[in-house]
C-alpha cells in the first residue's frame, strides 16, 4: 500500500444540542480523526468513535489514543500491509480496543480505493446507491417539535432513548405526531432479568423493535425476552466480534443486530457478521456513534451491503452540527442517503475547520521498517 505516515488528531465538536441517554451525556463530541498517507500524496480517513468517557464500551478517547500510538501503529510499522483486509490478523496480537483498530483500518480501506480510482462502496460489494435513514432521540431532545421536523424529512424509523418505567410515556407522546410510522426503543442494557415481565407488557406497543435491553454479556435472558414477545429484538453492544454473532444467531438471541463499524473492530468483521447475516436471512442496520462526516461516509457505505435492510441511524450531518468537517454534509431526502460515488469514502475533508478543531495530534511515521 506504500504507506508513508499517519496523522492521528483530536478534534473537539460541540454538539448543537446535548445528546442524552440512561447511560451518559454528551456535550461537546472529543473524537479521533486518522489520515493515512501514501508516497504518492493519497490520504485515508478513519474515525475512532470512542467517547470521552466509557459509559458505553470500556474504550475512550484516551485509551484509544495512547492504543494507537504506543501499541497499533508500531505494530503495522512492522508489518507488511498490502491490503486493508490483513489489518484485521495483523493486530490480532492486540487484545480488544476495537474501536481504536478499527479507525486504521477504516482508514486503509479509504486509502486503498483511492489508491485503485474507485469508490469504496463497489470494492466492498455495496450494492445500494441510497439507504434508507432513521434518527435517534435522545432524552433531552424535545420530542414534540423534533419529531415533527424529522417527519417531514421523511426519515423511515425513529429510534427513542428511554428511561426505565416511561417507555410507554415516551412511545405514545411520539406516536402522537408519527402516527403508525416505525418507532423502537433503545435499552442501552439498563434492564435486569426481573424487568422480565415489564418488558412483555409493552408488547402492545407495536414497535419495530426493541434494542439491547439486557447487558452486552448476557445472551441467555435476550433468548428469554425473544421467546416472550412479538416485538423483535435486537442486539448492539453484544456484537463485538463474528463470534458474538455468530453465538447470538445459534442460541436465538435476537432477531436483529445494529452493527457498528467501531464496535466490531472495522469492516473485516463487519463483513464477516454480513456474511453470517445472509446465511441465516437475518436483516442488519448500520448504528451510529454521533460521527463527523468522515465516520457517517463510513456508516453510509457499510449499508450499502446486501444485508442492511432495515433503515439505520444515518441521519443528515445538520442532525449534530452546525458545520461538519467535510465540505458536502450529508443530506436525508425522502429518508434516504445517497452513497457517495467518488473515489474512497467520497467526501473532501474541511482542513482549514479541523485544524481549528484539533485539540492535540501526532504523526507516525510508517515508511520507516516497512518494505511496501
Amino acid at each position: 500500500m506504500n504507506l508513508k505516515d499517519v496523522v492521528v488528531r483530536q478534534v473537539a465538536m460541540k454538539l448543537k444540542q446535548p445528546f442524552q441517554t440512561a447511560n451518559g451525556l454528551v456535550v461537546t463530541r472529543d473524537t479521533l480523526i486518522i489520515e493515512a498517507y501514501d508516497h504518492d500524496g493519497y490520504v485515508g480517513y478513519g474515525e475512532c468513535v470512542a467517547f470521552a468517557d466509557p459509559f458505553y464500551t470500556p474504550e475512550t478517547t484516551t485509551t484509544a489514543w495512547d492504543m494507537l500510538k504506543h501499541f497499533i501503529l508500531p505494530v503495522i510499522q512492522k508489518s507488511r500491509i498490502d491490503h486493508p483486509n490483513q489489518v484485521h490478523d495483523t493486530l490480532s496480537s492486540i487484545q480488544g480496543h476495537q474501536m481504536a483498530k478499527a479507525s486504521i483500518e477504516t482508514a486503509l480501506w479509504d486509502l486503498y480505493a483511492k489508491q485503485q480510482g474507485m469508490p469504496l462502496k463497489d470494492i466492498l460489494g455495496g450494492v445500494y446507491d441510497h439507504v434508507e435513514s432513521g434518527v435517534v432521540l435522545s432524552l433531552s431532545d424535545d420530542l414534540s417539535s423534533q419529531v415533527k421536523h424529522y417527519k417531514k424529512k421523511g426519515y423511515k424509523r425513529y429510534k427513542l432513548k428511554v428511561q426505565k418505567g416511561q417507555e410507554r410515556e415516551t412511545i405514545d407522546k411520539a406516536r402522537q405526531v408519527l402516527g403508525d410510522a416505525p418507532i423502537m426503543f433503545d435499552g442501552n442494557g439498563i434492564y435486569e432479568p426481573e424487568d422480565m415481565l415489564h418488558l412483555t407488557k409493552l408488547d402492545d406497543l407495536d414497535l419495530h423493535m426493541i434494542e439491547q435491553p439486557f447487558r452486552q454479556d448476557d445472551f441467555f435472558y435476550h433468548h428469554q425476552l425473544r421467546k416472550e414477545m412479538k416485538t423483535k429484538i435486537c442486539l448492539d453492544e453484544s456484537i463485538q466480534s463474528e463470534h458474538d454473532a455468530f453465538q447470538a444467531m445459534e442460541l436465538g438471541a435476537a432477531d436483529t443486530f445494529n452493527v457498528k463499524l467501531g464496535r466490531v473492530g472495522g469492516y473485516h468483521v463487519a463483513q464477516m457478521i454480513h456474511h453470517y447475516a445472509k446465511v441465516a436471512n437475518m436483516p442488519l442496520w448500520c448504528g451510529g456513534m454521533l460521527e463527523t462526516g468522515i465516520g457517517r461516509a463510513h456508516n453510509v457505505i457499510l449499508a450499502s451491503l446486501e444485508q442492511f435492510t432495515l433503515p439505520g441511524d444515518l441521519s443528515e450531518s445538520e442532525r449534530y452540527w452546525e458545520q461538519d468537517i467535510i465540505k458536502q454534509p450529508f443530506k436525508v431526502k425522502n429518508g434516504l442517503v445517497q452513497v457517495p460515488t467518488k473515489p474512497g469514502i467520497g467526501v473532501t475533508v474541511d482542513h482549514k475547520l479541523m485544524d481549528k478543531l484539533t485539540v492535540r495530534q501526532f504523526t507516525f511515521d510508517l515508511a520507516t521498517t516497512q518494505q511496501l
